[in-house]
């Protein structure tokens, strides 16, 4: 994927993490590096093997095997591969080959024939044709008209930009390099803090993902089995509550600590030359997608659309939309290149559903989720401190995986738990989904907190203000704790998550 672009997304799974083919020829110290962090991956693989083939226990066999599919995605294995290859080995050395040609014959139709997920292309589909259609363009420039005048009001126009362009590109990555590019250069002429105009961009994203339409959520939901439609809609009030925070947050800033936020830099400046006329414009320039969102919010909550139909009618008013908008700028070539990268985008998932469906049943043959389950339980935990738990450990997980790989990884291990504390799935996708782009920008090692570093490097985006890894890392311990805060907010009442489904099906 060209990240210079939010015109595609990335196919889930797809990604070689940046590995260089041992074979090349060595010319600089970073690829002698690659190339030794390569070989040791394939050396810690070629290990978790023989231990696999070698344990003498069913559960280690499941340990030994999960271990394998995380080494072979640090590889840089498509997730769908990993999954499927560790869990044929698991099950291979626990049941026999005749227990690997049940499962391999009979997974692949079982993970992509479920009702619930025909709703994933369209979900794509729709997002690929507005990016295209350059909407999505369109729409941050209306956040900055409408925003910019408040206090804060660049950052406070970045986040409501960012959840919007993360739910319809679909792309936590792709939106916010995109964002960076336009949001980071003008913050920084209006005086902003570099650490704001940083911080701004990292935690735009946060809720994008829980807004339908989201991909992750239908996901989670075809993992765990629970109806799409409730799952969608339980991520609306938190994907907005967390956004209005965020807004709060840069508004308190703007207010209390002017410097940060260029107050009496750019504040006349914008007043003066945005007229009130170019805002009203930039909204009738948006008509499309309030048109959307009745129709995808209105079919879902009031139950006349399936979540299958609802995301049908969606893409079909995105095709009328791309059509309308590229009009002169060829819109049969943006449309079949929309339909190209749909088709890529829905197989990569697909095979990412086959391979977490090997791992169920793989999991279930050695009883490793069982095992899990009896260890959670063991430590007596409370609810509330399990959770906090999960908290620490899924940040840390998504320092190193993006958050349909941890879904995938971890769901089928914690259901039991999850059952036994009478935890709703419905609320825990939600929790699922924050921690997982939390965990994207945690540093250390947080895939967008280098994301952003490289992009700031670029003179046009860093208007000649020097913006160091530290800055990047530091911007985001001053926002990070906010969304934590939200979390254990939703702990405590979970009724943000489960109360717009609970309405959907009593109406």
């Amino acid at each position: 994927m060209n990240e210079n672009t939010t015109a595609e997304r990335p196919v889930p799974g797809s990604s070689l993490l940046g590995m260089s083919s041992p074979g090349t020829e060595p010319g600089t110290v970073g690829h002698k590096k690659t190339t030794v962090r390569f070989w040791i991956l394939v050396a810690t693989n070629i290990v978790l093997t023989i231990g696999l083939f070698t344990s003498q226990s069913n559960q280690a066999t499941g340990l030994w095997s999960i271990g394998l599919m995380v080494a072979m995605m640090l590889l840089g294995l498509p997730i769908g591969v990993a999954l499927s290859l560790a869990s044929v080995a698991g099950l291979l050395h626990v049941s026999g080959s005749a227990a690997v040609i049940n499962v391999m014959s009979s997974a692949p139709f079982s993970a992509s024939s479920n009702w619930s997920m025909s709703v994933l292309p369209m979900f794509i589909l729709m997002g690929f044709l507005l990016t295209q259609s350059g909407l999505t363009q369109r729409l941050y420039r209306a956040t900055h008209l409408w925003f910019g005048w408040l206090p804060g009001g660049l950052a406070i126009g970045t986040t409501a930009a960012g959840a919007g362009l993360s739910a319809v590109t679909g792309s936590t990555i792709g939106m916010t390099y995109a964002l960076g590019q336009a949001g980071i250069p003008e913050m920084l002429k209006a005086g902003y803090d570099r650490r704001v105009a940083v911080g701004s961009i990292l935690i735009s994203g946060l809720s994008g993902h829980l807004i339908p339409p989201s991909i992750l959520l239908v996901v989670y939901a075809g993992v765990v089995s629970v109806p799409v439609g409730p799952q969608l809609l339980a991520g609306v009030v938190p994907g907005l509550a967390i956004s209005a925070l965020f807004v709060l947050v840069f508004l308190v800033m703007g207010i209390a600590i002017p410097k940060t936020m260029g107050r009496g830099k750019d504040v006349q400046r914008i007043q003066e030359d945005i007229t009130w006329r170019e805002r009203v414009m930039s909204l009738l320039g948006l008509w499309g997608l309030p048109l959307i969102m009745i129709v995808l919010f209105g079919g879902l909550f009031t139950g006349y659309f399936t979540p299958t139909e609802a995301g049908a009618a969606a893409a079909f008013m995105s095709l009328l939309l791309a059509m309308f908008y590229a009009r002169r700028h060829g819109p049969v070539k943006q449309v079949a290149n929309s339909l190209v990268q749909t088709a890529r985008s829905t197989a990569g998932i697909f095979l990412i559903l086959i391979g977490a469906e090997m791992l169920t049943r793989m999991m279930a043959v050695t009883g490793i989720a069982g095992g899990v389950t009896d260890f959670i339980l063991e430590l007596n935990l409370s609810r509330f401190w399990f959770l906090v738990a999960l908290i620490v450990l899924y940040i840390f997980m998504g320092m190193f995986f993006d958050t349909m790989s941890m879904i995938l990884l971890t769901v089928p291990l914690l259901m039991p738990a999850l059952e036994t504390y009478d935890i709703s799935l419905l609320w825990f996708g939600v929790f699922l989904v924050i921690l997982g782009e939390i965990g994207m920008i945690t540093p250390p090692v947080g895939v967008l907190a280098y994301v952003i570093y490289n992009l700031t490097k670029r003179k046009e985006i860093n208007q000649g203000v020097k913006i160091t890894l530290n800055d990047v890392f530091m911007s985001l311990l001053w926002f990070l704790p906010f969304a934590i805060v939200f979390l254990i907010i939703l702990i405590f009442w979970p009724e943000i998550a489960t109360w717009l489904p609970s309405i959907s099906s009593a109406s």
